[in-house]
């Protein structure tokens, strides 16, 4: 699977740390914004959450767009704490796995986030795990809020690519979203598709002794 393989890019949100979707759909129709389902998915999103994710607006401009969605006011604190209910734990042998895929390969990672998620997912693996962010686990770390895009743009692949000097043909891209991972393969990317169910250390980087 790795032949040929000499950089991987990582895909953070279910594929490093769990996510549930289904908690902040929930959350978010419980405090009263109904038809959030209808206006967030792991596959497509209204522009505001694009806005956010690519940093063109910050967390209050997205927080107060969100307000102005809403049949009945919620509060700033509301929000966040139903925006994050999607984000859970990140399992110890995958951060294992990190570290032993750095003694072997260029590891990257490039995620589709935003500020609010950042802060949020970095304060669980500081108290989980001690350390205070992701970037002691790879070469470089690419966030689409602070680079200005987002997957499945193909520039956001390009310059992952172009800044690291990867040939994308030795460049393995590991997602669970279907349309990030054909953005990679447009660009000759070899690609995995965690599929729903599947765990990098279940079905990938196994350990031998399983």
């Amino acid at each position: 699977m790795l032949q040929g393989v000499q950089h991987i890019i990582f895909d953070l949100g279910g594929v490093i740390i769990n996510l549930d979707y289904k908690k902040t759909e929930q959350a978010f129709v419980d405090a009263g914004l109904t038809d959030f389902p209808q206006l967030y998915t792991q596959l497509q999103q209204t522009p505001v959450f694009d806005l956010f994710e690519t940093g063109k607006i910050g967390r209050h401009a997205f927080i107060g767009a969100l307000q102005d969605l809403s049949p009945i006011p919620l509060t700033e604190a509301q929000i966040i704490y139903a925006w994050n209910a999607m984000l859970l734990n990140f399992p110890i042998r995958r951060l294992q796995i990190l570290q032993q895929l750095r003694l072997y390969h260029d590891l990257y990672l490039l995620s589709n986030t935003n500020e609010i998620h950042e802060e949020a997912f970095n304060k669980t693996l500081a108290k989980d795990h001690g350390f205070q962010s992701l970037h002691p686990f790879f070469d470089k770390v690419y966030f689409s809020h602070r680079v200005g895009l987002r997957k499945p743009m193909p520039e956001i692949f390009e310059l992952v690519l172009s800044e690291n000097n990867l040939k994308a043909e030795n460049t393995l891209f590991i997602d669970d979203s279907p349309q990030h991972i054909e953005g990679a393969k447009a660009l000759g990317l070899q690609t995995i598709f965690l599929r729903p169910g599947m765990t990098i250390e279940k079905d990938i980087f196994k350990n031998k002794n399983n």
